[in-house]
C-alpha cells in the first residue's frame, strides 16, 4: 500500500516541476539574461580622392568639366533621337571613396574624430583628397550565461549611462539575433 502512495507522490512532484518549468518558459520574463561586458566607440571618416574617370554620353549631355573628348556620329539605339547624333567619349574628374580613417577606443578615452593626413594636388588635377561622410558608432558587448555574445549599437547618451557589469534581458529571435532596442534592465 505504501509503494503506490510514494509513486503517486513522486509522479505528482515531477508533474508540478515540469509544469512550473514550462510555465516559466512560457510566462516568465521575455528575452535572454545578459551582462554588459564591454563598451567601445569608433569614429570613421570616408576620405575621397579626386580621380580622372572615363565615360561616354551624347555630346549635348556631357558633365561639366569633361575633357579629352572624342566625338562620332551614331544612331540612338533606344530610339529617343530620330536622327544620328554626336556621341562622345570623355574624361572627367570625380570624387570617389579612397579609404576610411578610423579612431577607436573605450570608456577610458574620449570619443574623437580621426585627423588623417590629406594629399593636396594642384587645382584641376587628379590626386587631391578630401574628407567625406562621417559616421560615429557607440557599441556595447552583451554576453549571455551560455557565452553567446551580441554587439549592440546605442546612441551617445545611452552609451555614457551604461556600465560594465550591468545586467539586462534582451529579446533574441530564433536565428540568434538580439533585438537591441528592446533591451531592458533586469533585476538579476
Amino acid at each position: 500500500m505504501r509503494l503506490p502512495r510514494l509513486r503517486v507522490l513522486v509522479l505528482t512532484a515531477m508533474s508540478v516541476a515540469t509544469l512550473a518549468t514550462v510555465g516559466w518558459w512560457i510566462f516568465g520574463p521575455p528575452g535572454v539574461a545578459v551582462e554588459l561586458t564591454r563598451r567601445s566607440w569608433r569614429m570613421e571618416i570616408v576620405v575621397e580622392r579626386l580621380r580622372a574617370e572615363a565615360g561616354s554620353d551624347w555630346c549635348d549631355e556631357l558633365p561639366e568639366g569633361a575633357f579629352d573628348i572624342s566625338r562620332r556620329m551614331t544612331a540612338d539605339p533606344t530610339g529617343r533621337r530620330a536622327a544620328p547624333a554626336e556621341h562622345c567619349r570623355y574624361n572627367a574628374l570625380a570624387w570617389r571613396r579612397h579609404w576610411i580613417a578610423k579612431a577607436e577606443g573605450g570608456p577610458e578615452t574620449r570619443p574623437d574624430w580621426p585627423r588623417p593626413p590629406l594629399r593636396i594636388a594642384p587645382p584641376g588635377q587628379a590626386g587631391s583628397e578630401r574628407l567625406g561622410r562621417r559616421e560615429a558608432y557607440y557599441e556595447i558587448e552583451l554576453r549571455g550565461s551560455d557565452d553567446r555574445v551580441w554587439t549592440c549599437r546605442v546612441d551617445l547618451a545611452r552609451w555614457q549611462q551604461l556600465r560594465v557589469g550591468q545586467r539586462f534581458r534582451v529579446p533574441v529571435d530564433r536565428f540568434g539575433t538580439a533585438n537591441c532596442p528592446a533591451m531592458y534592465e533586469s533585476a538579476l
